[in-house]
């Protein structure tokens, strides 16, 4: 079986046309599976801003927390840490398979520069008053992938190796500035915050610092080169790679010496205990983190080659619409938050400047169990599902530029 490029030359993982046939724009043919891929993580972002929007104590208490007495919380809450760092490292793979289907490293910068601020515009304006209702500016996930692409529309004229090398010492040290306190950077305090550290920073609220985010791109890039295997040596490949990273983070975790900000602790109950060994941190990425992230969602690969059928075509879809998707399912949750919140009797304005302040959806005692969180999470994928798909067929029948862009 001849090698199967990921994505073609005007291809993005948040931004990437749907062919016919698994085919691209360019003419390079699709691997289904990765789509399914990105899809499933869009399905499972979905529920996690669904709990933000939907749970009980989403503003008033850590789902992660030791104290909280609800496994199930728990595990709904660490489920969704697999999407960041796969639509990043996606974003990698991406970059590295443009220039291997021909794009000139002027084009791709070219590309890269655009593609970059685009996303950060969106992130400072149509996702944040989405997720917000309100003024702000919340940079999250978006915002790293813009930045970080900033930064690859520089860094690809450097070898590719050179880049796999950064993006690991990245990955694996960046924890080794944690020391520094912003504050004591004086006029750089506010960079500083902006690319390394967790909060206040470039006049909003940072949850994704992005250099360490730039590391899974540029591991991603620097990986590349697996997914133009057969598919045989691929998925053999891919989970020697993966069983690798877990491996490595039992050893990094269970050594509770580096790797992760919060140690992990011996708890009361056994169960608990696995839950504080897997219990990593996100804000900023550690390594412990993406090494556990990366290594279960790639093994997922190999399975979702095979599977058909509805969830199949539901996952195709979002996998293949993913900007599009992840701006419309923010509109889509929060909305139906103020609505069904209405027919219950809490005021609208809860719903407004929501991120901001949350104290009045608080005090209206807005917000359900773990079951009404699934069930408002199962309704917005049935909101989405026509509409991605909708979006799907026109990128497939249309070849405006500008589709590319969403």
């Amino acid at each position: 079986m001849t090698a199967q490029p990921l994505e073609a030359a005007h291809d993005a993982p948040l931004a990437s046309p749907a062919g016919v046939g698994g085919v691209t724009r360019s003419g390079a043919a699709r691997i289904d599976a990765i789509d399914k891929l990105r899809g499933l993580m869009i399905a499972l972002m979905v529920l996690d801003h669904v709990r933000d929007f939907f749970h009980w104590t989403a503003f008033t208490a850590d789902p992660l927390g030791m104290d909280s007495g609800d496994p199930a919380l728990f595990m709904t809450r660490w489920v969704t840490h697999l999407c960041a760092p796969t639509f990043v490292f996606l974003a990698g793979v991406s970059v590295f398979l443009q220039r291997a289907n021909g794009k000139s490293r002027g084009e791709l910068t070219r590309f890269l520069a655009t593609r970059g601020a685009w996303l950060i515009l969106l992130e400072v304006t149509v996702v944040t008053w989405g997720f917000n209702f309100g003024g702000g500016v919340f940079l999250q996930v978006i915002w790293a992938i813009g930045a970080s692409m900033l930064a690859m529309a520089l860094l690809i004229w450097l070898p590719r190796m050179v880049l796999l090398a950064l993006g690991v010492a990245i990955i694996a040290g960046h924890q080794l500035l944690a020391p520094v306190d912003p504050p004591d950077l004086g006029a750089l305090a506010p960079v500083w915050s902006a690319t390394l550290e967790f909060g206040p920073g470039l006049g909003g609220f940072v949850a994704y610092p992005f250099v360490p985010w730039l590391g899974v791109m540029l591991l991603g890039y620097g990986l590349g080169s697996l997914f133009q295997q057969a598919d045989g040596p691929r998925t053999r490949t891919i989970l020697m790679l993966t069983g690798g990273m877990l491996v490595l983070f039992a050893l990094v975790r269970g050594a509770n010496l580096y790797g992760d900000p919060r140690p992990w602790a011996a708890q009361a109950e056994p169960l608990w205990t696995a839950l504080s060994f897997i219990n990593v941190s996100k804000y900023p990425p550690s390594l412990d983190f993406v090494l556990v992230t990366l290594g279960v969602s790639l093994t997922l690969l190999p399975l979702l080659a095979h599977l058909g059928g509805l969830p199949a075509r539901v996952l195709l879809a979002f996998g293949r619409t993913p900007l599009f998707t992840y701006v419309l399912h923010v509109f889509l949750a929060h909305g139906l938050a103020l609505v069904v919140g209405a027919m219950m009797g809490v005021p609208p304005s809860a719903f407004f400047n929501m991120l901001g302040d949350p104290s009045r959806a608080i005090e209206a005692g807005w917000g359900f169990g773990l079951a009404g969180v699934y069930l408002a999470w199962l309704a917005v994928l049935a909101m989405l599902y026509p509409l991605s798909r909708w979006f799907e067929d026109v990128k497939r029948r249309r070849r405006d530029w500008w589709l590319g862009y969403l």
